[in-house]
């Protein structure tokens, strides 16, 4: 059975990108274009170059406002060198708005995860309970905490879009983060999900991903592995750590096997989730995370590096 027709509006343009980066929302009003996300720091180029491409088609000159729905590195990675090249101004996150002032890295999380976000300004914020006008379209600025505690949704109530970060994809969502630090989140995932569930959405453009219409579908495919999740936090753990650790690898293409508990072990939050759920000596541990990530195909061992696949 072939899927729905998406039906999306002509001043809304999807950039689906590949991980490590976010998808990116092109918004085409009549007196400025926006955006949503700007994935990756490593992809900052292409990312640009698709911006660009995209403007000169629409007759362009330039992006006006870049929006993040989140401050992980693979939806504002893309953020300083879509600054500097359109002056834009930037809108985050308003819980997030002192962290990037003083640019606190720790607080920020890319310190945590090792992952890396070169440093933007933000101009102004957004609040949930807000409407931002964007693509000549009305958006609603809802909370969406779980996946991080201070992330938002868009949605657009005239054309039932909703664009859900990682809140809701097609098969799932993104990690519970605050859960891997002993903090609250499988509740407030749920509360997110209840909220998208409330909501009257035809289509939605997830954080990866393609835009989907099986919102139903998905929203039950979501609730079952959040109680999956929520049964035994051990799984988010397992999950969490696979999932880090092969971000870490698309970006650099190999980690040597022997520097991989050393690695491991200084990246903040691979270190408290294993101290909180798993309890492995390091060893053990780099030695379960390749096997897990052999297991699903996500890399290969040669003996000497753990190499990407």
């Amino acid at each position: 059975m072939n899927a729905p027709a998406l039906h999306i509006a002509a001043s809304i343009h999807v950039l689906e990108r590949g991980w490590l980066s976010s998808n990116n929302v092109l918004l085409f009003g009549r007196d400025e274009v926006a955006m949503i996300d700007s994935g990756y720091v490593t992809h900052a180029e292409q990312t640009r170059t698709l911006v660009r491409h995209v403007l000169a088609q629409r007759g362009r000159p330039r992006l006006d406002l870049l929006v993040n729905t989140h401050l992980h590195s693979d939806h504002c990675g893309g953020n300083a060198a879509l600054q500097q090249e359109h002056h834009c101004r930037i809108a985050i996150p308003a819980a997030e708005e002192e962290k990037v002032r003083h640019w606190d890295e720790d607080a920020l999380s890319y310190r945590a995860t090792g992952q890396r976000c070169a440093r933007f300004t933000a101009t102004q914020t957004l609040r949930s309970g807000e409407v931002l006008r964007m693509g000549e379209l009305d958006w609603q600025v809802l909370a969406a905490p779980g996946h991080d505690p201070h992330a938002l949704l868009f949605y657009c109530a005239q054309e039932g879009v909703l664009v859900s970060a990682d809140a809701l994809w097609r098969n799932g969502f993104g990690i519970i983060f605050p859960e891997l630090d002993g903090q609250s989140g499988f509740a407030e995932a749920r509360a997110t999900l209840e909220l998208i569930r409330s909501l009257e959405v035809r289509t939605v453009i997830p954080g990866h991903g393609a835009p989907f219409t099986e919102v139903d579908d998905a929203l039950e495919k979501a609730f079952s592995r959040l109680d999956y999740l929520q049964a035994d936090p051990r799984r988010n753990a397992h999950n969490g750590i696979k999932v880090l650790v092969k971000f870490l690898l698309m970006e650099r293409g190999r980690i040597a096997l022997e520097q991989l508990p050393a690695m491991m072990r200084e990246i903040p939050l691979l270190r408290i989730t294993n101290e909180r759920h798993l309890q492995m000596d390091d060893l053990a541990l780099a030695r379960w995370c390749v096997a897990q990530l052999e297991k699903a195909g996500a890399a290969q061992s040669d003996g000497v590096f753990l190499l990407d696949r």
